[in-house]
């Protein structure tokens, strides 16, 4: 606990007697990169306008930084960028970046040039931000928010709308960030394959609900490697694993799959026995489940 930077606990918020966030608790530990996993409309940015003292909890507590006094001290010591980078068209990059600098009474104007080139943006020189592509506005929006040194940064969608190299080059600041400034973050997406590349920690939300908060550690043991199995009668292979084959960690998924987390090395023997007792196999192989496949499971959108 001591180590937390960020800490919420049975957080709610309301919109004219509509729950939009219910009972929401996390722990942010410092250093880390946590992810909020959710599709739009899960309660992702409601919990980052808590956060930013945009919007006021209807119920629970926030803490920053070990303290729930004095709320708006502590996030001077943080950044934000949420829903979109709030930049001005008509200035440069390095314009934007000084007015950044004057509004939160950054000192060193050194910084700039900094930051510049952190983001990749040295060389835009005149160009006025209404002219840059959406990945350099991103990487300007970051910028801004990573020019007064924040402790932690909290990030609303920051790929969202990216082609394929503007993620990428998102994501590497992102860790550059991390590792070499230990900077605290925050992110959501609803794009699932980049946070499970990214972040140390995950929180599972759907319809405002919190389903789960853990590790990159745990997703990877619980998204473990499996035989996916698929044959014309579904209920009698269930059967033939567990009588003729002693098998029992698997699982039926939405009644027309099997995944069997046991016997990995011996799809050979396992095939051979079904075929045996007269099932048509349509889909045999070893799979692993990813980031996309148990947010579905966990939220719903997958039965056993």
């Amino acid at each position: 606990m001591g180590n937390s930077v960020i800490t919420m606990r049975g957080l709610c918020k309301s919109y004219k007697n509509q729950e939009v966030l219910h009972d929401f608790s996390l722990i942010v530990e410092r250093g880390h990169i946590c992810g909020l996993i959710g599709p739009n409309g899960a309660g992702k940015t409601t919990i980052m306008k808590i956060l930013a003292g945009l919007f006021f909890p209807t119920k629970g507590e926030l803490e920053l930084f070990g303290s729930s006094e004095n709320l708006d001290n502590s996030r001077a010591r943080m950044s934000f960028m949420i829903e979109q980078p709030i930049i001005a068209g008509s200035m440069t990059a390095r314009e934007n970046l000084q007015y950044i600098r004057y509004l939160r009474g950054y000192p060193d104007e050194r910084r700039i040039d900094e930051i510049l080139d952190i983001v990749g943006l040295a060389s835009t020189g005149k160009k006025r931000a209404n002219k840059f592509s959406l990945g350099m506005k991103q990487r300007l929006g970051i910028g801004k928010a990573l020019l007064p040194k924040p402790e932690i940064m909290v990030l609303d969608e920051p790929v969202n709308g990216l082609d394929p190299e503007g993620i990428v080059e998102v994501r590497q600041l992102i860790k550059r960030m991390q590792e070499e400034w230990g900077v605290t973050v925050l992110i959501s997406s609803h794009l699932l394959s980049e946070l499970s590349e990214l972040c140390t920690d995950f929180s599972i939300i759907s319809h405002g609900n919190l389903i789960e908060n853990l590790s990159r550690e745990e997703l990877l043991v619980r998204c473990r490697n499996h035989i996916a199995l698929r044959t014309d009668d579904i209920n009698k292979t269930a059967a033939v694993l567990e009588d003729k084959l002693s098998i029992h960690d698997y699982k039926v998924i939405h009644g027309e799959e099997i995944q069997i987390f046991e016997r990995l090395g011996d799809i050979h023997h396992i095939s051979k026995t079904l075929t045996d007792n007269g099932l048509v196999i349509t889909k045999l192989n070893e799979e692993g489940q990813n980031l996309e496949d148990y947010y579905l499971e966990k939220a719903g959108g997958r039965n056993e």
